[in-house]
């Protein structure tokens, strides 16, 4: 019976994708400015494609610095009226896209699955996350603006915050959907207005989210969407003089681009970069439970994650038993179709990111580490897209690239270590510092390993549980700011501080 509900499953998803993607056939996906679909006004348009054969899905807008102008003129224009509007009334809408998303649930999924290679296994619950994103920042909308008490003897502070204005918000082509709500809901329930530009690998859901925003009832130009190129786009946002700030998530190296580009207009940026997180097992820990954490954590969301666990560092003395259980376990996961529940990893997002990742495979064999699991594309039926098998090195040393370098992949480098100092020198000492996952039984350790690792979120004995009021972001090369509760309105506002006198106080008199 189960059987037969999976096969039945199955072919339902794939019925779906392909009556969707007979849909996106010869169409243009649109920019979405100032409340209305248009096109690029130069008219260029680029390919997206399916990652799991790589057939061209349909054709899509291509920014330029003129699109990128209008857009941000129409959120420079909406500003002042979102910004007022009241709070319970901007609460209101934001429940109300968060009641629309969950409504096209299923939709959504199967657009990230085809445009993404995102296995339906996990995407069955961006809707989900992405809704709970707006509803957590809509229930903070009334409290946005509240600051803090500063009396002094003569005067009375008190400190509110306002909304900075029109921000520009890149987002990745990992997950889009729900990276790009966990961005765009606090802008507005900040009271910002907003140009997103969406990645160009995966930008069929970020225009289905700003159509959902705007059936919500959201006003036109409040929030624009603009596809295109990040050199070209992405570069325009990041100049313009009427866009206040950017919110990034990508890679370092973009990111560092990003900051020299918005240096002339002197914007405030909000930066999730790369990461090679450690996870950490010593040999006091539930050894299950660990193995189970890692292997979610690097080989979950096809790899294709900023916070994967893709360093695994493990103490000498279980080192061998662990491994090689590991191994066992990643030869067992399942690669193929996204649309079958029971398919593990899906396909890359594009042809140059597999290339990317199998360069990287080469690099581990002439460095001299053992390839104990995948490494390899796959063929057969699976030979046209970017399907790649749940790869494992071991007998790694810490100063390997593949041991420092991300890789962004399902993609994993072991390391031993013999003592707390050594597991603590071997975790910090690469360029990032986004995330890092620690396992113990010790509780003194716990607290004082995970204080001492130079991250900016730690999760001990547990894989990455997102408490959306808590910070969310990292150190180093790894990004700057955070994310979540009002860590995220800091970013989107700017604080103000009031002083009133409070009677007749000395003021120095001058040229009597």
């Amino acid at each position: 019976m189960a059987t037969t509900a999976h096969a039945s499953n199955v072919e339902t998803n794939r019925t779906k994708a392909a009556d969707l993607r007979v849909q996106l056939t010869g169409q243009t996906v649109q920019h979405f400015i100032n409340g209305a679909h248009v096109d690029s006004l130069g008219g260029a348009t680029f390919d997206t494609m399916s990652p799991a054969d790589n057939a061209v899905l349909c054709q899509v807008a291509a920014g330029q610095a003129a699109d990128i102008d209008r857009a941000a003129q129409a959120a420079k224009a909406a500003f002042p009226a979102w910004r007022d509007m009241p709070a319970k009334k901007r609460q209101q809408l934001l429940h109300r896209v968060a009641d629309l998303i969950e409504a096209n649930a299923d939709e959504i999924a199967l657009t990230e699955v085809i445009d993404t290679g995102q296995t339906i296994r996990f995407m069955t619950s961006a809707a989900a996350r992405a809704a709970e994103n707006f509803r957590f920042f809509a229930d903070r909308i009334e409290g946005a603006q509240d600051g803090l008490s500063l009396p002094s003897p003569e005067h009375i502070n008190y400190t509110l915050r306002q909304p900075i204005g029109p921000v520009g918000v890149i987002t990745p082509w990992n997950t889009p959907f729900m990276l790009s709500t966990w961005k765009i809901a606090p802008a507005l329930a900040a009271g910002c207005t907003v140009v997103h530009k969406p990645a160009e690998w995966s930008p069929l859901t970020a225009a289905r989210l700003v159509e959902i925003m705007h059936e919500a009832g959201i006003p036109a130009g409040v929030v624009n969407t603009v596809h295109g190129i990040g050199e070209v786009a992405g570069k325009a946002l990041t100049e313009h003089p009427d866009i206040k700030a950017i919110a990034f998530v990508g890679e370092s190296a973009t990111g560092s681009a990003i900051m020299q580009q918005g240096a002339a207009t002197l914007k405030r940026v909000h930066f999730e970069l790369g990461g090679k997180n450690p996870t950490v097992v010593f040999a006091d820990a539930d050894l299950e439970r660990a193995l189970d954490a890692t292997i979610f954590m690097i080989y979950s969301l096809n790899g294709e994650r900023c916070t994967s666990g893709s360093r695994l560092l493990v103490e000498r003395s279980i080192h061998d038993e662990f491994v090689e259980k590991l191994a066992a376990r990643v030869a067992k996961i399942k690669v193929g179709d996204p649309l079958d529940p029971a398919t593990d990893i899906g396909p890359l997002i594009h042809p140059r990111h597999i290339e990317k990742v199998m360069r990287y495979v080469q690099v581990g064999q002439d460095e001299g580490a053992t390839l104990a699991t995948g490494g390899r594309r796959l063929n057969g039926d699976l030979a046209n897209g970017n399907y790649f098998a749940a790869t494992l090195f071991t007998n790694a040393s810490r100063h390997m690239r593949i041991a420092c370098e991300e890789v962004f992949g399902p993609f994993l480098t072991v390391i031993p270590f013999d003592s707390e100092a050594e597991a603590l020198e071997i975790a910090n000492e690469v360029r990032y510092g986004l995330a890092g996952y620690l396992w113990t039984n010790n509780v003194a350790r716990a607290h004082r390993f995970a204080q001492a690792l130079d991250v900016g979120m730690v999760w001990v004995n547990s894989q990455n549980v997102r408490h959306l009021p808590t910070p969310f972001g990292g150190m180093k090369a790894s990004g700057i700011g955070r994310d979540g509760g009002d860590y995220s309105f800091d970013f989107y506002m700017e604080t103000k501080n009031i002083a009133v006198a409070l009677g007749d106080h000395r003021i120095p008199r001058m040229g009597v």
